[in-house]
């Protein structure tokens, strides 16, 4: 398949050479009946093609978009998404096709003259009314959306989880049975204290310093941001999750997962997609891969970027405090 893309490709640029050449002998020669005719069919054959082409890689491709969204407000994202990319693509499945026919229905010909016109109010207030409304829902919606995330006013019962991003590793904390964080600070970074966390704040004595992230399905997890550094974007995308990590100050997102990681490895399109990382990996004689939610980092911090990622585990939440009760506070840590 991709020899053959670069072979259509070395037939376009040839062909298109062998146009610029022509275009230099033409000097005052006037296109025959037969040269548009023929200019006509070879753009409508190529319009065909072109729909082909298209509905091809939107089916064969659709494998690397991510599943369904990994957390309750990520389907707010999820719909908004395909509202607007099911505006565009209808837009351009229209235009293409008006482009492509009058190309050919209204070809050159000795027999008929175009028509001048030159303007029509109706048509430029439909033109521009039409988008108008039209970008103003999706902004009205968006705005709602992003509202769902971002207001936690009204919580019941939040899990408080802060990460802290540094070049180039992930952090996190969860605060404790008072389920409020310890204040915290870069000047209080020492020995096993790498997040800086402040001890003389009663409030730090309980709270859970991890590597990995656990999170209980169906319960609101408030996230706050750090960065030690430089700017960090802390990346979910199977939650549909991205905040930067700023220097100097505390970001905050939030989302409900309602998919735990053994659901999701279950799902179809997960499947699939490991099928295809596997083969490849096979073939590289590399280890099989096994589906994580992950925490990535989608800003370029520097050499080590590409290696920031923590895993994610999602589970039933009975599990998940299963899990935390193990794990040390920091109290018990610095002592």
């Amino acid at each position: 398949m991709v020899a053959l893309f670069y072979i259509l490709i070395a037939i376009a640029i040839a062909a298109g050479i062998w146009q610029l050449t022509s275009i230099f002998k033409l000097k005052d020669v006037v296109a025959s009946d037969r040269d548009n005719n023929i200019q006509g069919t070879l753009f409508a054959v190529f319009g065909v093609f072109f729909y082909i082409g298209m509905i091809y890689c939107l089916i064969k491709y659709n494998v690397y978009l991510l599943p369904e969204s990994a957390s309750v407000e990520g389907e707010h994202y999820d719909n908004l998404y395909m509202i607007t990319m099911g505006l565009i693509l209808f837009v351009q499945f229209v235009v293409q096709f008006l482009i492509f026919f009058f190309t050919y229905k209204y070809r050159g010909s000795k027999d008929r003259k175009a028509l001048f016109y030159a303007d029509s109010h109706k048509l430029e207030l439909i033109w521009t009314v039409t988008p108008a409304v039209v970008l103003t829902v999706l902004i009205m919606y968006g705005l709602y959306t992003w509202n769902n995330v971002m207001d936690v006013s009204d919580v019941e019962d939040p899990l408080i989880v802060e990460v802290y991003a540094k070049q180039f590793s992930w952090e996190a904390r969860y605060a404790g049975n008072n389920n409020t964080l310890g204040r915290a600070n870069v000047r209080n970074i020492k020995g096993i204290n790498t997040m800086g966390v402040d001890m003389t704040d009663p409030n730090a004595a309980d709270d859970i310093p991890v590597r990995e992230l656990h999170l209980p399905k169906g319960r609101k997890v408030i996230f706050k941001f750090r960065s030690q550094d430089v700017i960090h974007s802390a990346y979910m995308p199977h939650f549909r999750a991205q905040m930067n990590c700023v220097p100097g100050m505390v970001t905050q997102f939030a989302f409900t997962p309602k998919l735990t990681t053994e659901e999701m490895r279950a799902d179809a399109k997960t499947i699939a997609k490991v099928e295809g990382i596997n083969k490849i990996r096979k073939e590289n004689g590399e280890d099989p891969y096994e589906f994580d939610y992950l925490l990535l980092c989608n800003k370029i911090c520097g050499s080590s970027h590409y290696n920031m990622q923590m895993k994610i585990v999602v589970e039933e939440e009975a599990d998940f405090n299963k899990w935390l009760s193990t794990q040390k506070t920091m109290s018990e840590l610095i002592k």
